[in-house]
């Protein structure tokens, strides 16, 4: 297949397949290589009725040196075991976890991008409940799964300004609920509020808190990041949100540039405080956000043609590593 790689998008693109593993009987069993992109599975499994279905998203990288790495997989493998607790389902190991990212990598290696052309191989390990059951109980079987697929920039204009929505007519998990899990209802859950944004003109929206509808939760894609004119990274410390791992390195970043890293919870009131403000996840790496509409109030960051200084060097700072050129001081590099 010939791959524009420079005006590539963030879709699903076919691959030479994908990694798949199953727990029977109590255990694991081999991973293999499947070359069909169709699963065949129960009409009454578990994960189609009640649930039982989280994911995780991570990337590839083909770097200066034409090396083939996968950024930090171990702290995917660890969401994943936390996510699965949450729902009651068997977790693959760390081991297993990354030694299957490693395959599926390997067997579409053709797909992984040139360097320099911005792009990369997006890695989605799913996991799901495939006992047929009826009544409602956790599965006594998964699949665990490793698909990939070349993707560009998750937003049309990539690292562009963009404006978010502040939006309090549904919520996007409950105060003690699945938020912090990467499950797939919590997406579900996101459809209808994004999409409701996006009549209005956001391409983006912001969550507020479920219990009080107080304070910043997350964007519907991604973690909330603001900078102060103080020098200060903040980010909520909230129970309902993902643990970003993008939003984890860039904190360690954030350190290294000299900001004070604070993790609390940010009044919606108080957005004014910022000079920056960004969307961060594995996709896009860091969205900028130029304003955020919040009733009849407006926060304006910067301007719409560019991000502010700070959130550019912190994305530079983590692309560098991930691109191989920069030194990747914190070993978050696995090679494949």
């Amino acid at each position: 297949m010939q791959l524009d790689w420079k005006n590539l998008g963030f879709q699903y693109l076919p691959t030479n397949g994908h990694i798949q593993c199953d727990f029977v009987d109590g255990k694991w069993g081999v991973s293999e290589f499947k070359t069909s992109p169709y699963l065949q599975m129960h009409v009454a499994a578990n994960c189609l009725h009640y649930g039982q279905a989280i994911f995780e998203g991570l990337k590839a990288f083909r770097t200066r040196d034409n090396r083939v790495v996968l950024f930090r997989p171990d702290r995917n493998a660890h969401r994943m075991r936390l996510s699965a607790e949450r729902l009651c389902m068997e977790a693959p190991s760390d081991e297993l976890f990354i030694d299957a990212c490693r395959q599926a990598v390997i067997q579409n290696i053709e797909f992984v991008p040139p360097y320099g052309t911005g792009a990369s191989l997006y890695l989605r390990p799913l996991l799901i409940g495939t006992e047929a059951t009826v009544g409602i109980k956790a599965s006594a079987t998964y699949s665990f799964i490793v698909l990939v697929t070349p993707v560009g920039p998750y937003y049309k204009d990539g690292f562009h300004p963009v404006e978010a929505l502040v939006m309090l007519d549904y919520d996007r998990a409950a105060p003690k609920g699945t938020g912090r899990a990467k499950t797939a209802g919590n997406y579900a859950a996101s459809l209808l509020p994004g999409l409701v944004g996006k009549k209005k003109g956001f391409p983006i929206i912001l969550f507020a808190d479920p219990k009080e509808n107080k304070y910043v939760d997350e964007f519907g894609t991604s973690n909330f990041i603001g900078i102060t004119s103080k020098g200060e990274f903040k980010t909520p410390d909230s129970p309902s949100i993902l643990q970003s791992v993008t939003n984890e390195s860039l904190q360690m970043l954030a350190d290294d540039l000299g900001l004070k890293v604070r993790r609390e919870p940010i009044a919606l009131d108080a957005l004014d405080q910022f000079s920056e403000v960004g969307a961060c996840g594995t996709a896009a790496v860091i969205t900028p956000i130029h304003a955020i509409h919040h009733g009849d109030r407006v926060f304006r960051y910067g301007n719409k043609d560019e991000a502010g200084e700070t959130l550019k060097s912190l994305y530079k700072a983590l692309q560098s590593i991930q691109y191989g050129d920069a030194w990747d001081r914190y070993n978050w590099l696995v090679a494949v």
